[in-house]
């Protein structure tokens, strides 16, 4: 089966809450083992449109597309696209009473059908890749912010998706605990993983991302490299949002 050209497909997706337009035909198109950053002004529907991605909000109308499949048809499996769409929730979204191994084994065991000893072994190996080997047994309320954030990024590294989504990972961490998330994505980008994020950490976008886009009032606005669109933006409000945000 040849590779595709994108895993990712979006097509003019739309997005309307009681009459209100949230998103407004947006379009994105990901290959495979790239990161994407979506930065941009708050309420611009960034973590809207990343929900709509995975149908944890619903699109008014347009399609989606993940490796082939169209998430957005009404005859899809969602517990199928969920497994190949992972997400990491600005708010972690842990269970207090479970350890970090049982919040990781939950959706191998709920959405793949593993036996328990399956799904430990799979959860494990992904607290492994996150480096909380040593935190297995610890309930959310004994972990920092970023070991809690890190067992969200585990929790969807146990599916095997074939995209992460991250919804402001970092926004609830104080920032000394931010650079241990961040090593988690520098090392999944490395390992070729497909990523979009939405966060407002400027310079891990400058450093790693493959391409910035910038939403403004639920559309793209402007899109490029991060070299580019940092150094030389063209769009009026790109310029105005980054010298806002990197302002020292």
């Amino acid at each position: 089966m040849p590779l595709r050209e994108f895993i990712l497909e979006v097509k003019d997706v739309h997005k309307n809450f009681d009459g209100l337009e949230v998103l407004k035909g947006v379009s994105l198109n990901v290959r495979p083992a790239e990161l994407v950053f979506l930065i941009g002004p708050s309420g611009a529907g960034k973590s809207t449109f990343l929900r709509c991605i995975n149908r944890l909000e619903e699109p008014t109308r347009g399609q989606i597309v993940v490796d082939g499949v169209e998430v957005t048809s009404p005859t899809v499996n969602l517990n199928e696209v969920r497994r190949q769409i992972g997400f990491v929730f600005q708010s972690f979204n842990l269970y207090p009473h479970m350890t970090a191994l049982g919040n990781v084994t939950l959706a191998p065991r709920k959405v793949l059908g593993l036996t328990r000893q399956e799904a430990e072994q799979r959860a494990r190996a992904a607290l492994d890749e996150v480096g909380l080997q040593d935190k297995m047994d610890a309930y959310p309320g004994q972990l920092s912010g970023g070991q809690q954030q890190r067992v969200g990024i585990a929790r969807a590294l146990a599916l095997s998706p074939k995209v992460i989504l991250f919804d402001e990972p970092t926004s609830s961490l104080d920032p000394e605990l931010v650079g241990g998330v961040l090593n988690v994505m520098r090392r999944l980008k490395d390992e070729g993983m497909t990523m979009v994020v939405v966060s407002h950490e400027m310079a891990f976008a400058r450093e790693a991302a493959d391409r910035v886009l910038v939403m403004e009032d639920g559309g793209i606005i402007e899109e490029g490299s991060p070299q580019r669109i940092f150094s030389n933006p063209e769009h009026p409000r790109t310029r105005e949002f980054l010298e806002r945000v990197l302002r020292p």
